[in-house]
């Protein structure tokens, strides 16, 4: 099966462009240049070496031994958490800022719902020198106030989203806004999300992410793949680059979580693949939750970088095809298995990826298996929400 979008930028029925007429000549002039860009080799060159050099890349892949004891398997962490900038969001945005350069952009913009996407696009807007305006919901500011600062602090503009839910659905409504009415800027997407080429272009510079898992796992073991990959999704960034390089490797279940928030049946959700069904969001064809009359749905998730009422297309086509197993994981499921990594490994997770380790706890594990985790952030920006439970629990 062809797992890679069409000249239309469709994975079968998902994808495609869907953008008001002011913006064609953006996108168009994207989806005309990215891969001439991206596959040249002055780009190439200066990719890589700020992946080495900047981003701290090749991440460690870890073995877990105490935590592999406890699940009576063989499990490795893929350690995104320790790249520059805490999450494997400094992949993409080093890939997009170059990009952004090569067509001659003078002025960055982006939207976050965790706030690593922000921290990440302020970071390299300050490598590049250019100004930055970060849209971010109201209700994300508040829990991911650390990355507020460290955005202004890089030198960026954090504009809050006070509309909806005031989380990361508005903040992304409200950049597209501002992408309508100044055509000039670079809109710099975080998630295999929004109109063609974007999707693809986030999942190629993510992949990174499983093409040093397949060499490390060859160092470490002896095989180059492993039986299960198990990543978050809430667009799906960090899944999408973790899957990559297996999406052909039927051997290798990929298992990618959403977030359940209170329950799939409670009303507070994210879970896009169990209460979803096909529509357009943010400029591309997917799964997403919505009404009857077509309304999107306001997501729920304690993990402000799951509370998404979408996934990406790439995603959505696993999903309907079955190469992928998408299951959920609830707030207090994401909680305990953060716990649990922190007291087995001493890592702290996001929140994020702790809806990953939950699934640790839901799937069938073999003695003789290789289980990979990416650990896409580290959970530094989630303290507050922590020592609340932490609290609240002893």
């Amino acid at each position: 099966m062809n797992y890679n979008p069409d000249e239309q930028g469709f994975y079968g029925e998902f994808g495609g462009a869907f953008v008001p007429e002011m913006l064609y000549p953006n996108v168009e002039e994207l989806q005309q240049n990215y891969l001439k860009i991206i596959n040249s080799d002055s780009f190439q060159t200066a990719f890589k070496q700020l992946l080495k050099d900047y981003a701290g890349r090749p991440t460690p892949l870890y073995f877990a031994s105490r935590l592999s004891k406890k699940y009576n398997t063989r499990i490795f962490l893929k350690r995104e958490d320790l790249t520059h900038t805490g999450a494997h969001k400094i992949n993409n945005t080093i890939g997009q800022i170059l990009v952004a350069q090569h067509l001659g952009k003078k002025s960055i913009i982006a939207e976050t719902g965790a706030g690593q996407h922000g921290v990440a696009t302020a970071t390299v807007a300050a490598l590049a020198g250019l100004p930055c305006i970060v849209y971010m919901g109201e209700t994300d500011m508040e829990r991911q106030a650390p990355n507020v600062a460290r955005m202004r602090m890089l030198g960026a503009e954090v504009r809050p989203a006070r509309s909806g839910s005031r989380t990361l659905k508005d903040a992304t409504n409200e950049a597209i806004r501002h992408w309508i009415n100044h055509p000039e800027t670079y809109y710099l997407i975080g998630s295999v999300v929004g109109p063609h080429p974007y999707p693809d272009m986030v999942a190629r510079f993510q992949s990174v992410i499983s093409e040093e898992m397949k060499k490390q796992l060859s160092e470490k073991t002896d095989c180059d793949h492993p039986d299960k990959i198990i990543a978050c999704v809430g667009g799906g960034s960090n899944a999408a680059g973790a899957f990559y390089h297996y999406l052909d490797n039927e051997k290798v279940e990929l298992i990618a979580v959403e977030a359940e928030g209170l329950g799939v049946d409670s009303g507070e959700t994210a879970a896009t693949t169990q209460t979803g069904s096909e529509g357009i969001i943010h400029g591309s064809r997917t799964l997403l939750m919505q009404n009857a009359e077509g309304q999107i749905t306001e997501p729920y998730s304690i993990s402000a970088g799951l509370d998404y009422p979408g996934i990406g297309p790439l995603h959505a086509f696993l999903f309907k095809n079955r190469r992928g197993t998408f299951m959920g994981a609830t707030d207090r499921e994401a909680l305990d298995a953060a716990f649990e990594l922190t007291r087995l490994e001493g890592i702290i997770p996001a929140l994020e990826s702790a809806h990953a380790l939950a699934a640790l706890k839901k799937i069938r594990l073999k003695p003789d298996e290789t289980v990979v985790v990416n650990l896409s952030g580290r959970g530094d920006k989630d303290m507050e929400t922590y020592l609340k439970y932490l609290n609240k629990d002893q």
